[in-house]
């Protein structure tokens, strides 16, 4: 007898304190500087905290699991708020399904329903498939922050403007 895979769907929602230990275990796996639990702690309740939860269609299979999750937020700037992708990262083993791309839709929409001109974020040079994600959203580069992280690599600032 064959079994099939579970039926799973993808829910982009709000974090939650009990989605923490799953981010913070994403970020640990995602970046050789990562942030503390405590920053994450920081953010909840933040509109443009979400998560990426793998939620089963059937109800006899486990509860969903955290994919990844996106931290955004905005700041006054002179009368138009600018938006700021903090944080985005998707676990390891779930890269390349289109999830990273969800929450960033989903970030961004937080972002221009809070009024941002502009949304900026800060992404290691070299991280290719990162800055091309960025690219596809109409992200483009602004200039280099040279030794921004702590190993001395080059920072890629990026702003996309709203249409």
């Amino acid at each position: 007898m064959t079994t099939s895979p579970p039926h799973r769907t993808l829910v982009v929602r709000e974090a939650t304190r009990a989605d923490l230990l799953s981010v913070f275990r994403i970020e640990r796996a995602s970046f050789p500087q990562p942030w503390p639990y405590g920053a994450f702690e920081g953010f909840l309740g933040a509109p443009g905290f979400l998560v990426a939860e793998c939620q089963a269609t059937d109800a006899d299979e486990d509860p969903g699991d955290i994919a990844g999750y996106i931290v955004a937020d905005t700041v006054p700037n002179h009368g138009t708020p600018i938006g700021h992708v903090k944080d985005l990262a998707v676990r390891p083993d779930d890269r390349g399904r289109g999830i990273g791309r969800r929450l960033l839709e989903r970030g961004l929409a937080v972002m221009d329903g809070r009024g941002a001109g502009r949304v900026k974020l800060e992404v290691r040079e070299g991280n290719d498939r990162a800055i091309g994600l960025y690219r596809d959203f109409g992200f483009t580069q602004h200039h280099t922050v040279p030794g921004y992280y702590d190993d001395g690599t080059n920072a890629l600032v990026m702003l996309r403007s709203a249409d």
